[in-house]
């Protein structure tokens, strides 16, 4: 791997340490009726719907920021777009230090709002990984590195913000603010290696142009493009039901098992180590073996069938079992399924189509918080047992929409086959 592709790597790598982060700490702040940071007196269900709208602010912030970014990337470059995010990312642990320090709800939304537009990086470094790959099987090796990237973020996430926030383990140097200061550090040395070796001179630019509306023309865009639509509607739900599970894995084993945040942590680090092996071995051994759509629609039963198990097993031991599964399906599924993306559009066009994913993903994300965060507060099983529901509808939407002839000449290809034409999306 070249320096430059490590680089972007690693700019990956601090962004989903974020999430893996930032998730069991906010679960403890927003749970934990010992900690003073809501009022005294909040119920079980206001503190779920509290968890919900945090999250929500953060992924609907992300969804404006993920589409905008990535498009102006196409015309002021990958790597300013890449530091506007990293400086972004920067400033929203500040807030989130201060939101800590002093017990402020709105600091936090702040912080999360901030750290969410700002994290438009993903798409534009899945942009950047597309200009440096040299064909289609290098393309999909490199989604499978990126794969590795966030994995090894979510792993470093967990283990950050587990370990540095238990005084069992740190004593009187434990604190929830611990983590966010070795956070943001890690951001800071990420910026300065991505200014030093990375380089997008060579990177095609379109002509610059100021569009407010952009977020919603690159979503209005699809509804143009018949082969993206159709991969995007599938993808869409393959995400909610992805999210449903992720987003409130760490609250159902709170309340259901009793686990704290470092209970909550070493399941967000299962997850993750299941994300880098699928990355790092499963992607590249069934890539030149199963097509591209027998990948996605594996993936996603697994997923389903599993976030049922989920809410069945007895234990929060065996709750890591469906976990397990799930990081190791969507391991291969997602980088897929961006690959399906990239294919389906010219060189020109990367950071629009991968703006598109990440926009779908986040404005997915943010349903799920707000719709999962009401549903906890009257059941606590009811957005798994959506997300199992939801999971046939992806599988319908696959058979169905996928077998538009644009779609399924790309689908029905391993990622190694070589198209036997360009094809018009």
């Amino acid at each position: 791997m070249s320096i430059a592709k490590l680089a972007l790597m690693l700019v990956v790598f601090v962004d989903l340490m974020g999430q893996g982060l930032i998730f069991p700490i906010i679960n403890t702040l927003m749970l934990d009726t010992d900690r003073a940071f809501l009022p005294a007196g909040t119920s079980t269900a206001a503190r779920h719907v509290d968890y919900g709208i945090v999250m929500a602010v953060f992924y609907v912030a992300w969804f404006f920021g993920a589409a905008y970014i990535s498009r102006v990337s196409d015309m002021i470059g990958r790597k300013p777009a890449i530091m506007v995010c990293l400086i972004g990312g920067f400033a929203g642990y500040g807030l989130t230090i201060l939101a800590l320090m002093y017990n402020s709800l709105w600091l936090l939304i702040l912080g999360r709002a901030i750290t969410g537009f700002t994290a438009g990086n993903q798409p534009v470094v899945q942009a950047a990984v597309v200009d440096l790959s040299e064909n289609d099987a290098d393309r999909a090796r490199n989604m499978g590195y990126y794969m590795v990237a966030g994995s090894a973020g979510l792993i470093a996430g967990p283990l950050i913000g587990g370990l540095l926030s238990d005084t069992a383990l740190l004593g009187a140097y434990a604190s929830l603010q611990l983590p966010f200061y070795v956070a943001a550090g890690l951001i800071a040395l990420t910026a300065l290696l991505v200014v030093i070796t990375y380089s997008d001179a060579g990177q095609p630019r379109q002509p610059f142009r100021f569009e407010p509306l952009e977020i919603f023309l690159v979503l209005w865009r699809v509804t143009q493009r018949p082969v993206v639509l159709r991969i995007a509607i599938v993808f869409f739900v393959f995400e909610i039901v992805l999210n449903a599970f992720y987003i409130f894995m760490d609250t159902y084993m709170s309340t259901h098992f009793g686990y704290g945040t470092l209970g909550t942590s070493m399941a967000m680090l299962a997850f993750g180590a299941c994300l880098a092996f699928s990355g790092a071995f499963l992607v590249p051994y069934l890539s030149s073996r199963v097509t591209l759509r027998a990948m996605v629609g594996v993936s996603q039963a697994i997923i389903g069938l599993c976030c049922l198990a989920f809410v069945l097993v007895p234990s929060g031991l065996l709750s890591f079992v469906p976990i397990v599964l799930i990081g190791l399906a969507f391991g291969v599924g997602y980088p897929i399924l961006l690959t399906i993306f990239s294919l389906c559009v010219g060189e020109e066009e990367q950071g629009w189509v991968m703006g598109v994913s990440m926009a779908l993903f986040t404005l997915g994300a943010a349903l799920t918080s707000l719709i999962g965060g009401e549903a906890m507060g009257v059941e606590a099983r009811l957005p798994f047992l959506g997300a199992a529901a939801l999971s046939i509808v992806s599988l319908l939407a696959i058979r169905v929409l996928w077998s538009f002839p644009g779609v399924q000449a790309i689908v029905s290809r391993r990622p190694e086959a070589k198209p036997a034409a360009e094809i018009e999306a």
